[in-house]
Parts: C-alpha cells; structure tokens; sequence
C-alpha cells in the first residue's frame, strides 16, 4: 500500500466558513442516501430533469454525441435515449455519495460482479489484470462494490477542493487496497507486476499528442489514448474490459473475457479493436454511458471544423 498515494488526513481548516458549502452539500446528499433507493431513483430523475433546465450545454453535448455514434437512429430513438442518459445522469449523483458513504451491508445487497471468473483465472496465475473500464454514469458506486469480491488498485485524479478530495479518496478506498496518481504510470506498471486487479479508463479524449486515432461507432477519426498499449507492452498482464450498469437490484459489474493478443498487433490495429468491444459493451445499455463528455473534441489536424461547432 506504501506505493499509493498518500490518504489526505483531515484538517481543522476544513471547518472554516469557504468549506462549509460543501458540508451543507455533503449533508443534504448523506441524509438523503439514507431514503429506500426506489425513492433515491425518484429524486435521481427530478435532478435530471433539472438538468435539462440548468446544464442545457452538458445535454447538448451528450445529444450531439449519440447522434455522431448512432446516426442510424431515429430523431424519436435518439430524444428518447438523451432523456434515458439524462435521467442517469441525475442518479449518478446519489450514486457516488452511495459509493462513499453506505454501509457495507448496503452496497452488498444491491451489488453484483458478473464475470470474476474470467478476472479469477488472471490473478491465479499472477499475472495482473488489466481492468479497462468504461465511463459510465455509476462508475463510483461500481468501484465500492467490485473491490467486496477482490480489492482492487486504480488511478486517482486528486480533486481540487481539498474538502472533496478527503471525501472521494476516503469513499473510493472503503473497498479497495490503494490508490495511484494518474501521473504514476511506472507504480501502476508495478502494480500489475505484482499480480493486481487495476483499473485504467481508456475511453476519454486525452489529446492529440498521446492519442492515434481510430473509429469509434460512426465517428472514423476518434482520439484513442495509446498509453493503454505502452501498460500492456510493459507489464505481464491481461487486459479484460469492465462496464458498469444499472440494474433492477442495483448495479452490475459486467468482467468481459481477455482481449487476446492486443499488445501482439500493430497500434492502430489493436486500438481499432479495442474501441469495437468498448463500443460492443456501451451498446448493451447506452443510456448508461457518460455521453455528456466531449468524447471526439480532438480532430487529427487543428484546422479541421469541431464536430461539436454550433455554426452550420
């Protein structure tokens, strides 16, 4: 555990008068968690539909999106899954605070993995696993519950508050054996080394200079981070993908079968692929998906048009 980060300790100067926004907030969140999650879900729809109201940019981007993705939709299928997208959105805000503060008895009756068994025979035979998860509305809470069947390591992007950095680092650890700075790839190289369960998400736009790109769904030219293949290339590990979904009991932790052979191909080969069965699993419950993030901002060259520009 030495080779995480270290647990941000509590401060007597978080109860000065900047912070207490913040614990009113946490406040309100904590009480509510405490309500039946049928009635959790009810207040998560009402603040997605706040967010129609107030975070019209962020819908925007998320209907923008999943028309560049799924353009064979219809304009009727594409309104309803935004409003599906949005509605999750609004309960992935109870979600984390659920993720951070429930009970372990809680979080383990509305919690299931799916798929161990395929992580299990990794771990057994020390090798690490390298666990690709998706950015999925409930990815807070799925931490929480995965690291109940086997604790796990993941990135950390510390959070600029101070206050919130103590409540998600706390609340993301609960479960899980440590945490790694976003900016530690030679610990998380290690990590995997030494035969841990690791999760990495590639499936963000992290720029032009570290990033090939590749199609994702209908979009030929997607920004494909290839620090995922320097980690396979680097360390002895198998890579496997992880989604996280909603379902009637609760949420789902999906462990798809190892991706076989993907730091044995050519780059643009290999990231092509993995974007096909990140697509394959996004597919299974679209409305779950972070699509409010601007996945394809980054264009091969800088004089290409944004395909998220409003002039037409």
């Amino acid at each position: 555990m030495s080779a995480g980060l270290k647990a941000p300790r509590f401060e007597w100067s978080f109860l000065l008068p900047k912070y207490w926004p913040v614990w009113l907030g946490a406040g309100v969140l904590y009480i509510l968690t405490w309500l039946p999650l049928p009635v959790i879900r009810m207040l998560g729809e009402g603040v997605g539909f706040l967010f129609t109201k107030f975070a019209k940019k962020r819908v925007s981007i998320a209907r923008r999106n999943i028309e560049l993705v799924y353009p064979h939709l219809s304009k009727l299928e594409r309104d309803t899954l935004v409003k599906k997208n949005v509605s999750r959105a609004g309960m992935a805000l109870f979600e984390t605070a659920i993720g951070w503060w429930w009970p372990q008895w809680r979080i383990r009756r509305i919690g299931e993995v799916e798929g161990f068994e395929h992580a299990e025979k990794v771990l057994k035979s020390g090798k690490g696993v390298f666990g690709l998860a998706l950015h999925n509305m409930n990815l807070e809470l799925a931490c929480r519950v995965l690291g109940y069947t086997h604790p796990g390591v993941g990135f950390y992007r510390k959070h600029n508050n101070p206050l919130m950095d103590y409540f998600q680092y706390h609340g993301r650890n609960q479960s899980n054996k440590y945490m790694i700075d976003k900016r530690s790839s030679k610990v998380l190289i290690q990590a995997l080394e030494d035969g841990e369960l690791c999760l990495y998400l590639p499936d963000q736009d992290y720029g032009r200079a570290q990033s090939i790109f590749v199609p994702f769904g209908e979009v030929k030219e997607t920004a494909t981070t290839t620090a995922t293949l320097m980690f396979l290339k680097r360390a002895q590990c198998v890579p496997m993908l992880m989604t996280t979904q909603h379902s009637q009991k609760g949420c789902k932790i999906k462990i798809y079968p190892p991706i076989e052979n993907l730091a044995e191909l050519p780059d643009k080969e290999a990231l092509t692929l993995l974007n096909e069965h990140i697509l394959a699993a996004v597919n299974e419950q679209p409305e779950s998906y972070l699509w409010m993030h601007k996945r394809f901002k980054t264009r091969p060259s800088k004089d290409m048009p944004s395909l998220y520009s409003t002039k037409k």
